[in-house]
């Protein structure tokens, strides 16, 4: 596949999904990133804002098989990822595998269990694979998780430690739509009843698997300069020494973006990153890669905006 047909191909997939959801091509880019930087994405809004069925509409315009966990407080880890039982006519231990075995993993309201299971999908997506009683089971080449969180409520739910929040590319917030989107909204679906369902907006396949693979082996055809490697090394490492930051991001914050950068150079159908492809991927991927220091957050500062004095201060190659 040619860096054009990668670029075409996601404007398909952008333009099937706006047959459902409304106003949100920016998020859609972000997720055509992740898939095609084997990357994972952290959806955060308040309810009500489309994050399932954007997850759904993504899953059925590329092909991919979906699976959907509903995250709850009495969510085991054998729930997600199954286990071995055992089958009584055969006298043996049989696998009966969780809906992690999927392509694109739907991870709903994932912060609303505890970290001990919430901790079940970190092999999964660090390895993509997943081992139970000693044996290793692989995953899908292209496992996605896409997990959505509500920022509003803070009771009764366990943020996600450190660790797992490093593994996902993108940390995307969610906010309401404007007037517009929002009376484009209800034109569409204040005349129906029931959950929205991507196939009643005629939402259809417009990627097939073999395509998404030959893009993703397209994306590794992407030149990354070395100015443009200096460049998101001293973005990230600045974000260690800045007066606002208790804890920078990690060494692979800054391989994630360089990834990440090569797969927007090619939606864009280029075969090289330039630096715009980097600012606009640092603040979705750094936000939840960062700690305030308390003296920020007693001022009231927001991580967002540190990141912005992050990019701003950091000379970009020319």
């Amino acid at each position: 596949m040619t860096l054009d047909e990668v670029r075409a191909l996601g404007e398909a997939i952008d333009a099937e999904i706006a047959k459902a959801v409304v106003d949100q091509s920016d998020v859609v880019r972000f997720l055509l990133v992740a898939l095609l930087s084997a990357g994972h994405v952290l959806l955060e809004g308040a309810p009500g804002t489309a994050k399932t069925l954007l997850a759904q509409s993504f899953a059925r315009t590329t092909g991919l098989d979906f699976g959907r966990i509903q995250f709850t407080p009495d969510l085991m880890p054998g729930d997600i990822v199954g286990s071995n039982l055992f089958n009584f006519q055969t006298s043996q231990f049989e696998l009966t595998r969780g809906p992690v075995f999927c392509e694109l993993l739907l991870a709903d309201e994932i912060n609303r269990t505890p970290p001990k299971t919430q901790a079940a999908l970190l092999e999964a997506m660090q390895e993509r694979a997943i081992t139970l009683d000693g044996n290793t089971e692989r995953l899908s080449d292209r496992f996605t998780v896409l997990a959505t969180q509500n920022p509003i409520e803070q009771q009764g739910v366990y943020p996600l430690p450190e660790a797992q929040l490093d593994r996902f590319l993108f940390k995307i917030a969610i906010g309401y739509p404007s007037e517009a989107s929002e009376r484009a909204i209800v034109a569409q679906y204040g005349k129906r009843t029931g959950t929205p369902r991507p196939e009643d907006s005629g939402v259809g396949e417009v990627a097939t698997r073999d395509q998404v693979a030959a893009a993703i082996d397209a994306v590794r055809g992407v030149t990354l300069a070395d100015p443009v490697i200096d460049y998101i090394v001293a973005l990230v490492r600045a974000t260690r020494t800045h007066r606002d930051c208790a804890s920078g991001a990690s060494p692979r914050a800054a391989s994630a973006l360089a990834g990440a950068a090569r797969a927007a150079a090619a939606l864009d159908g280029r075969d090289y990153v330039i630096p715009d492809d980097v600012k606009a991927l640092a603040p979705a991927l750094l936000r939840h890669r960062i700690l305030l220091s308390p003296a920020a957050e007693i001022d009231g500062r927001r991580i967002d905006d540190v990141v912005a004095e992050l990019i701003e201060a950091t000379e970009a190659p020319r």
